[in-house]
C-alpha cells in the first residue's frame, strides 16, 4: 500500500472516530475511500434526563444494578414499601444489606431481588461480589 493510499484510507477512519465523541448524533458517512467524506451539520445528541439522586414513589422502588454502579444511590421509600433492584450489568452482582436484613443470591443479567421494608431508618447496603458498589435505602414513616 502506498502513501497516498493509506492517506485515502486513514483520513476517512479518523474523521468517523473524532465524531463519536459523546454530544454527536451519529458519525459522518464515508462516500469512498479516496478520502472524500460526506457529513452533515451535527447538532449534540439530546441528553437524556438524568436520574434523581433520591427516587421516592408511593409503589414499588425500582433501582438498577448497570456499570458497577447502583441508580439511584439513594433510594427513599416508606414503610412497607418495596425495593427492587435489577441486575441491567453483563456480569453478575449481588445485593447484602450492612446490618444482614437481606441478601440476594447472585444475580445474573436480567435478574431481581425484592424486599420490603418493614421499620423506618436508613438502610446501607452493597455487592459482595463488588464492594466498592454500594448504595442505601432510607425508610420514613407512613
Amino acid at each position: 500500500m502506498n502513501f497516498r493510499t493509506m492517506t485515502a484510507v486513514l483520513i476517512p477512519v479518523a474523521a468517523v472516530t473524532a465524531s463519536l465523541a459523546p454530544g454527536f448524533a451519529h458519525p459522518p458517512v464515508a462516500a469512498s475511500a479516496r478520502g472524500k467524506t460526506l457529513s452533515t451539520h451535527h447538532k449534540p445528541a439530546a441528553r437524556p434526563a438524568s436520574r434523581p439522586a433520591t427516587a421516592a414513589a408511593a409503589g414499588p422502588v425500582a433501582v438498577h444494578i448497570s456499570n458497577f454502579t447502583f441508580g439511584p444511590k439513594i433510594a427513599t421509600v416508606k414503610v412497607g414499601q418495596t425495593v427492587t433492584w435489577t441486575n441491567d450489568d453483563d456480569i453478575p452482582h449481588t445485593v447484602v444489606a450492612t446490618d444482614k436484613s437481606f441478601r440476594s443470591k447472585v444475580l445474573d443479567t436480567g435478574q431481581s431481588f425484592s424486599f420490603t421494608f418493614t421499620k423506618a431508618g436508613q438502610v446501607a447496603y452493597f455487592c459482595s461480589l463488588h464492594p466498592m458498589m454500594t448504595g442505601k435505602v432510607t425508610v420514613t414513616a407512613r
